[in-house]
């Protein structure tokens, strides 16, 4: 068991991460003592770090110097500085490997009529405007009040609603985002069926997702041409009634697991993130890849700094391409608006112990695992290849994790160190917190505590089997604990690009 207060990394890490405070004067290595306090997930030398010298933890450069480091300094933002070092991708150890019995393994979902696999059977009403979204609200009340506890078969009816589909342009990327988003949202597996609403003279029609009468799974109609907000939502039971007829009876079956599709999100990180919930998702993520399965990293903004370890990873010279040109758009994105990419971690990240986006960026590497990348997609786009791949999403999670369902995710798996509070349906979303004390502290909210990887009693590899096994469980219909609360009504959050009109 891991019992010092301390844990070095990668070999040619010139600092050590404190997993415990360790007190001013307190050992940290041999012959070395602490020269002030650490904080759990903070940074303390472990040698002489010159001015303008590259501070490499996990073996890549974090940033560089803005004065001389001692051994035994806390370091942090007052004495390092975010700098585009990249020191070279070096060979890391194989992927977690899917043994024959993984390969075989099934889960108990939703199959669909087109051969879709799903983990819940939802019934989604969804706005296509902002003008919308109270009647939205008022339809999902009212049909989880009247109609739900009719059909044993259907998990419950779902509100999809935002605030955009006006006041913008009809041709531009934030037009096309907020389209390809709302339409991967309506053919979802999670959703049996869904009913689209408009108001009528909104820029995104509802022409533009097909006709309505199609079939009773799917159907639309606009609050002007039914008479008004109450009569929408009387003429929304009817509709809503024969949607539940077809779907309510669908029962679950067993479906091989390389039809699981995860989204991976990481949202308040701390010094920890990097050591235990990440990596251990990222084992996880290796054994559903070796099965079949599929994971989604994101978070584009996030994985800056640490990019040339995906792009080393990819199976052919155009992902790679693909990649390396997704990093440039946001370079660019950013600098247009006078910001930085080092702007990215927060308040609540850097009293977690991380300084830069690289740090934050090397550490949220770890969710994809050491699996080959095998596509790079954009925002929202339908994922189709299986193994880990790339989605371009900025790092705000309720947009990223949007991006990832309206591809297909039908699971999220969020890990934390702060404590995030986070929904996203139709598809379940289960926490990883990344330290023992979050975990105790909001047990009500956190699925699986990672923390006992610092204190040796768990390691990244066998945490990685626990969380695979409950990715099954939570595939087969195990409520996960935001589910339990109720999270996941409010963080459909399209990516607003473009001009508001």
């Amino acid at each position: 068991m891991n019992r010092q207060p301390w844990i070095v990394l990668s070999e040619g890490d010139n600092v050590a991460v404190a997993t415990a405070v360790i007190a001013p004067g307190a050992p940290v290595g041999d012959g070395l003592t602490a020269r002030e306090k650490i904080d759990p997930g903070h940074k303390v030398a472990i040698r002489d770090i010159p001015l303008n010298t590259p501070v490499v933890k996990y073996g890549q450069a974090i940033g560089r110097t803005t004065a001389d480091v001692k051994a035994g300094d806390h370091v942090h933002s007052h004495n390092l500085h975010f700098e585009n070092d990249r020191l070279s991708a070096t060979a890391s150890a194989a992927p977690e490997v899917a043994t024959e019995a993984d390969k075989t393994r099934t889960f108990m979902g939703f199959r669909r009529a087109d051969g879709r696999a799903a983990t819940r059977n939802f019934i989604g009403i969804i706005a296509s405007v902002n003008c919308s979204t109270t009647v939205c609200r008022a339809i999902a009340e009212e049909a989880n009040r009247t109609l739900l506890p009719l059909y044993e078969g259907i998990d419950g009816f779902v509100p999809i609603v935002h605030g955009q589909g006006c006041g913008m342009s009809s041709t531009d990327d934030g037009m096309h985002t907020l389209h390809r988003t709302i339409a991967g949202y309506a053919r979802h597996a999670n959703f049996g069926g869904v009913l689209m609403i408009g108001l009528g003279c909104e820029v995104n029609q509802l022409t533009l997702y097909g006709q309505s009468g199609a079939g009773p799974s799917k159907r639309h109609f606009n609050i002007q041409d039914a008479g008004g907000s109450r009569r929408a939502v009387a003429l929304a039971m009817g509709v809503l009634k024969e949607i539940a007829e077809e779907v309510g009876h669908a029962r679950r079956e067993p479906i091989p697991v390389s039809e699981i599709v995860v989204g991976l999100q990481c949202g308040g990180s701390d010094g920890f993130s990097g050591i235990t919930a990440n990596p251990a998702l990222g084992a996880a993520v290796d054994i559903l890849a070796a099965a079949g399965g599929t994971a989604i990293l994101s978070e584009t903004s996030e994985i800056y700094g640490a990019e040339h370890l995906l792009r080393s990873r990819a199976v052919t010279d155009a992902v790679a391409a693909k990649l390396d040109d997704k990093i440039s758009w946001w370079e660019k994105y950013v600098a247009l608006h006078g910001a930085s990419l080092d702007n990215n971690p927060s308040p609540g990240n850097k009293r977690g112990g991380l300084t830069t986006i690289l740090e934050k960026s090397l550490g949220a590497v770890a969710k994809g695992g050491r699996s080959p990348l095998t596509a790079v997609y954009g925002y929202a786009e339908r994922v189709t290849e299986h193994g880990l791949v790339f989605m371009d999403t900025p790092g705000y999670d309720p947009v990223s994790a949007t991006g990832q369902v309206a591809g297909g995710a039908n699971m999220i798996a969020f890990t934390t160190g702060r404590g995030s509070c986070f929904g996203a349906r139709p598809a379940p979303s289960f926490k990883l917190s990344s330290n023992s004390a979050l975990y105790q502290s909001m047990e009500e909210d956190m699925d699986i505590d990672c923390g006992t990887i610092v204190t040796g009693d768990a390691t990244i590899a066998g945490k990685g089997r626990e969380i695979f096994e409950l990715i099954i469980e939570i595939a087969s219909g195990k409520q996960t604990k935001s589910e339990a609360f109720g999270y996941g009504d409010n963080e459909f959050v399209p990516w607003h690009l473009g001009a508001t009109l």
